[in-house]
């Protein structure tokens, strides 16, 4: 993609979150976001066939952007955590598109978030004995199907609960969970492994 383009997308996703802070999503109109961007219908349509579709790609770049450097994380909860904060710096947006008919693209956003960080903390958890790929995204779709459920519950209630109360309380209930799930699924466990 050409810088021009990319310039253009970015200048309305501005125009869209300002837009943001004045009324919800599903009163904006294309015409709003052009004439607050200063371009032309035509420019926002070479782009975007709607504003769902805007939607979209800001949280497909958003995630992009989220997702570089999450391998520095030491565990799952810093990693959720940081999600949870990234969700809460956008919180105009998040919680527009959850109350809006695009809900399940945020949903699609938390799952892709969520996926990458879990898989990474996944194989470096099952380094030194080896659990079939099928399984490992079976441990793996658990446990992001569990966090994006407390995540979406949680900007359900508008984000009042602290982010780093929600990710200790997780950890109390989840802590040694997942590597004692790949130790349980490993093929390489001798007989004494079955009681684990």
């Amino acid at each position: 993609m050409d810088l021009v383009s990319q310039t253009t997308k970015r200048a309305l996703e501005a125009s869209l979150k300002k837009l943001l802070l004045q009324k919800p999503l599903n009163k904006i109109t294309i015409n709003d976001i052009t004439e607050d961007c200063g371009v032309n219908r035509m420019t926002f349509y070479y782009h975007f066939k709607d504003i769902y579709d805007l939607v979209d790609w800001i949280m497909v770049e958003d995630a992009a952007k989220a997702l570089e450097g999450r391998q520095s994380f030491e565990n799952w909860t810093d990693a959720f955590l940081d999600i949870l904060h990234q969700v809460q710096d956008n919180k105009v947006l998040v919680m527009n598109v959850y109350r809006s008919v695009s809900r399940e693209q945020l949903e699609q956003y938390l799952y892709k978030l969520l996926d990458h960080m879990l898989r990474d903390f996944v194989d470096r958890s099952a380094q030194g004995f080896t659990v079939q790929d099928s399984d490992k995204q079976f441990i793996i779709d658990f446990y992001k199907y569990a966090l994006v459920g407390m995540a979406l519950e949680w900007i359900r209630k508008d984000m009042k609960e602290d982010p780093v109360r929600m990710t200790e309380r997780l950890n109390v209930l989840l802590h040694g969970n997942l590597e004692q799930a790949l130790r349980r699924f490993r093929t390489d466990r001798s007989p004494a492994d079955l009681d684990d």
